[in-house]
């Protein structure tokens, strides 16, 4: 395993639309690009490989256990984890080039904006998250459950400062296709682990995390997509607990 090299590693599933952008915007940067599909429908595995990936098929079970199959393909002493809808900076590409020259850390927080509906957001929650994305390879795992992966490095961290962005929703239309997986997955797991719901509580979370985003984390500013946004952010505590209830229901049928 080559210590100073980079590897990207990219999980899709009907990723045809944003995957050549994901990988020409770190091209110059990594030495090795893996991309581990789930049966895509489209180009994806195509685009992949027409631009020099490593393609595997893989059979989804969760998030976790996917990103971990897919780092465990890598062969270089670093890894770097882009979501097939995230593209790296120009700046960013040189600044991860000196960080893993230098070799400070065993992993890099790398900030995170977020574009909503066409237009960055400014504010509601999302202006800037720094999330754990490059690694020295032998150091990491990604840990979590059906959703809510997390990417984790035994060793030291440091934050970088140019940022990388995420271009998940260009239509209501994507938004509700990614609404309605992640909300199932988020209900299936909490049924997993025996939780039930409690409308009680549901009834006070929603309202609060249209509040949180908001008014709290200045949603408002954003305009028309920031109210848009928080509004979707209780819908979605609701939609989640609402499919909770129904798993339970369904299973008294059984």
């Amino acid at each position: 395993m080559t210590t100073n090299r980079i590897s990207l590693f990219i999980i899709t599933k009907n990723e045809a639309e944003h995957l050549a952008k994901c990988i020409l915007s770190a091209k110059t940067l990594v030495h090795e690009v893996i991309v581990v599909d789930s049966d895509s429908t489209d180009r994806t595995t195509a685009i992949a490989r027409d631009l020099g990936a490593i393609v595997y098929n893989h059979k989804f079970e969760s998030f976790t256990r996917q990103k971990n199959f897919a780092l465990s393909k890598v062969t270089s002493g670093w890894a770097l984890s882009l979501d097939a809808d995230e593209t790296l900076t120009p700046e960013l590409a040189e600044e991860i080039k000196q960080a893993v020259a230098c070799g400070k850390a065993d992993g890099y927080e790398l900030p995170r904006v977020n574009d909503f509906l066409g237009k960055r957001m400014r504010h509601s929650g999302i202006k800037k998250e720094y999330i754990l994305r490059l690694v020295r390879t032998q150091k990491a795992a990604f840990k979590g459950g059906l959703v809510h992966e997390e990417l984790c490095v035994n060793g030291s961290t440091a934050r970088l400062k140019n940022v990388f962005t995420h271009h998940p929703y260009k239509n209501l239309e994507t938004y509700f296709e990614k609404f309605n997986k992640y909300t199932t997955l988020a209900a299936e797991q909490m049924f997993q682990k025996g939780r039930r719901v409690c409308w009680a509580r549901v009834l006070l979370t929603v309202p609060f995390e249209f509040t949180r985003r908001y008014i709290f984390q200045a949603g408002f500013l954003d305009g028309a997509r920031g109210f848009i946004w928080a509004t979707f952010a209780g819908f979605y505590v609701f939609a989640k607990y609402a499919k909770l209830w129904y798993l339970w229901e369904r299973k008294k049928w059984e």
